[in-house]
């Protein structure tokens, strides 16, 4: 038997207990909790065969008080004796994808990194389209190309045509950026013609994951109007392998900013569901950002709300991420064309005056958010650029 040391200053201790998918060296993927710096097997250490899986959504799906149960069996379990068989070293296992992804929904939902763009694409207008602060803007993405952190990302080719240029033309993205995002995953899913209220969230939402939702902005800008991101969003999106689940999130609850005007009906809350996440951008190994999630204007329960409002399913494992996620400050900002101002304001990386993202470079994003008893986090997400002469035909 093994008794798990858990470091006092440990981010994943027992307040924590985040899900992921993870194998070992001749054994398939299957899933483990993440306690301190090792990994526990569940299949063995709880003798459950939901855990043999690849991924998260059987368990997910037999639904909130069956969370509640085995998150206080884990935490039981992890406070005593541990099957020696059950027990990995992080620094030893392969992290994979947490849940087979059915629908990707991207909102839109920071009100300064909304205003930011208004500001950089419609310098003569109001910053807020008018329905911003109305409902939670988002557009449905692509699940097949969400991809767990770790995995490189291919530059993506397309139409682009800067304003200078009389017609488009087809390349490589010149304008490659980052969204550092969180995302939520459903659990139990809603039925067609049914909606989930904020109230309901708990009981359909699992956990919360880190979402890089790679960007090329220049086959964006012209390809969104009238319909909205496609090929500038859809070629890859990365996922942190490890889901803190909801319950562990209870010390981070705080208010949303005001909202004003006061939302319709079905987004009003009765519970507080903004999330006191700091997250930190680093580029090449160097710190960039530090983007504040507690300034997210919508809450994820509101997000889930709009996302069903008219009837619409949801499956387990459904993903839905916050767009981008900026605060009051420069520093704050979560995507490359905000914190450079459209690449007119570089910011220096190593030395070097960096906008847009070169092939080569790494980003990755990790949070920390407040616990029961000390901060807990959420790992990281992380991602290398690759030329775009290296993608597959």
């Amino acid at each position: 038997m093994t008794r798990i040391e858990i470091p006092e200053d440990s981010l994943f201790g027992v307040a924590n207990l985040p899900y992921g998918v993870f194998s070992t060296p001749g054994a398939p993927p299957r899933v483990g909790v993440r306690v301190g710096d090792v990994v526990v097997d569940l299949a063995v250490a709880l003798g459950d065969d939901v855990f043999a899986r690849p991924s998260l959504n059987a368990f997910m799906a037999q639904g909130y008080d069956r969370w509640v149960e085995v998150r206080s069996r884990i935490s039981e379990l992890v406070t005593g004796d541990v099957p020696d068989a059950a027990v990995f070293p992080v620094s030893d296992v392969e992290l994979h994808l947490p849940v087979e992804v059915a629908d990707y929904v991207d909102y839109y939902c920071s009100e300064h990194h909304a205003s930011n763009l208004g500001r950089l694409f419609r310098p003569d207008a109001e910053p807020l389209m008018p329905n911003w602060k109305h409902l939670p803007v988002g557009y449905h993405g692509r699940s097949g190309t969400v991809v767990v952190s770790g995995t490189d990302i291919v530059r993506p080719s397309g139409q682009r045509k800067s304003p200078d240029e009389a017609a488009p033309t087809f390349g490589e993205s010149r304008r490659l950026d980052i969204e550092a995002e969180m995302g939520f995953v459903v659990g139990v899913p809603s039925a067609l013609g049914s909606r989930v209220s904020t109230a309901d969230f708990v009981r359909h939402v699992f956990g919360a994951v880190l979402v890089n939702d790679w960007s090329a902005r220049d086959i964006q800008a012209w390809e969104y109007v009238p319909l909205g991101p496609n090929l500038g969003k859809s070629f890859a999106t990365s996922m942190s392998p490890w889901v803190v689940p909801l319950l562990a999130l209870q010390a981070a609850r705080v208010p949303t900013p005001v909202q004003d005007p006061q939302p319709l009906p079905y987004l009003r809350e009765s519970e507080d569901w903004g999330l006191d996440v700091e997250l930190s951008v680093v580029w090449n190994g160097q710190e960039v950002s530090r983007p504040p999630y507690r300034e997210m204007y919508w809450s994820p329960a509101q997000m889930m709300a709009h996302m069903t409002v008219n009837g619409a399913a949801t499956r387990t494992g459904d993903l839905f991420a916050s767009g981008t996620i900026s605060g009051p400050e420069k520093d704050q900002r979560g995507a490359f064309i905000e914190l450079t101002w459209g690449g007119k304001e570089p910011v220096t990386v190593n030395g070097e005056e960096r906008t847009f993202l070169q092939d080569g470079d790494e980003v990755s994003i990790s949070a920390t958010a407040p616990g029961a008893g000390g901060r807990i986090g959420f790992g990281e997400v992380r991602g290398r650029i690759l030329p775009a002469t290296e993608a597959k035909r």
